[in-house]
């Protein structure tokens, strides 16, 4: 199992460690995920998401590659910012790996990329760049990533770097963070402002250190989730992955139809000429009971008998609006306002359509 360059930290700090797409990572602190959840919504927390991959991608070739490979299209950006965008497969345009790319700021004419797919999936996104013949890194293991997230996270960070607070978001620069030339980009996975920094691995116990003094309190992926869960963020693995499209999931603005052919591109034009199901929805429900993955999701019939529509992808808790939230695969004719049904281990929890995020993103 792989460890992040700030495991001995975490250990020191009291975090609960679980695996988490091959990598020993920290769940929650001390505080518990209920108070980092909290503290990102009203101050500024730290993760480390150093699981996330890097694929650096660089040279002649290198940006017509990610337009071949990739849904989006790099000509909507230029160097210094930051896109989300899918890899998908060919046949049937399942999302391999939702995807942030940075594209680097411009200092002598060569195109860089750093290419940011999540914990499990670094190999196969590394696969489908050097088929292309280009020049491709994966230097996930000479770096560390910190997520600074929260309304305060700017004023945390300015503490330590005033130019590294001030990237735009979605931006991508460079900056020296106490004392430590980094990669800052105005990104994150919470539904909060913040910023992201890339640091060399062994760089990465004094930032941490330092942002921890300017006010920052340590979360664990725990309360990441619960936070991505309240933006209505997509997960891969749930939200994302075998059998599901950029159609399902109501990501279709992450395609560019436009830009030319690029992997996938015939497999999901089908798909959306032949109509798209199920889809995406949220849920909500009543009390602090959560709805759970792979719970189904029932509607009355004709009949007035509860007939399958769909099946939970996530859910939790939500320590904000104070009751049970839902991401949910099913039948488009499922609609914002219709009232449904969880099957809770053969208890039926009632849940009504809503939209999605359930918080507004900031």
């Amino acid at each position: 199992m792989r460890t992040s360059p700030l495991d001995g930290v975490h250990r020191s700090l009291g975090a609960r460690m679980v695996e988490f797409g091959g990598w020993d990572m920290p769940v929650s602190y001390p505080s518990g995920t209920l108070e980092e959840h909290r503290l990102c919504r009203q101050a500024a927390v730290v993760f480390d998401v150093s699981h996330l991959g890097t694929v650096r991608v660089e040279g002649p070739g290198a940006f017509d590659s990610l337009q071949r490979e990739l849904t989006n299209d790099l000509n909507k950006v230029g160097p210094g910012r930051a896109q989300y965008t899918h890899l998908l497969d060919p046949d049937d345009a399942s999302v391999l790996d939702d995807i942030i790319v940075w594209w680097l700021p411009d200092t002598d004419g060569v195109d860089r990329f750093d290419v940011m797919p999540n914990a499990s999936n670094t190999d196969r996104v590394v696969a489908a760049f050097a088929a292309d013949g280009v020049d491709v890194v994966d230097t996930t293991s000479g770096r560390a990533v910190l997520a600074v997230q929260g309304p305060t996270s700017r004023e945390v960070v300015a503490t330590v770097s005033a130019e590294a607070a001030a990237v735009g978001r979605f931006r991508v620069i460079e900056a020296d963070v106490a004392g430590h030339r980094c990669l800052v980009a105005g990104t994150g996975y919470t539904g909060e402002d913040g910023l992201e920094l890339a640091v060399a691995a062994d760089a990465a116990p004094a930032i941490w250190d330092a942002l921890l003094a300017a006010g920052a309190a340590p979360a664990g992926l725990g309360a990441r989730d619960t936070l991505r869960l309240e933006a209505g963020l997509p997960l891969h693995g749930h939200e994302l992955g075998p059998g599901i499209t950029p159609l399902n999931a109501g990501l279709e603005w992450v395609v560019s139809w436009t830009k030319g052919d690029f992997r996938g591109r015939a497999a999901l034009a089908a798909q959306k000429e032949a109509g798209v199901t199920p889809v995406l929805r949220g849920l909500a429900t009543e009390g602090r009971r959560p709805p759970r993955a792979d719970q189904v999701v029932l509607r009355a019939g004709p009949d007035g008998s509860a007939v399958p529509v769909g099946r939970v992808s996530s859910g939790n808790f939500s320590p904000t609006l104070g009751h049970g939230i839902a991401l949910a695969f099913v039948d488009p004719s499922v609609t914002e306002g219709d009232d449904v049904l969880l099957d809770a281990r053969g208890q039926s929890v009632p849940a009504t359509c809503v939209g999605i995020p359930f918080l507004p993103r900031s």
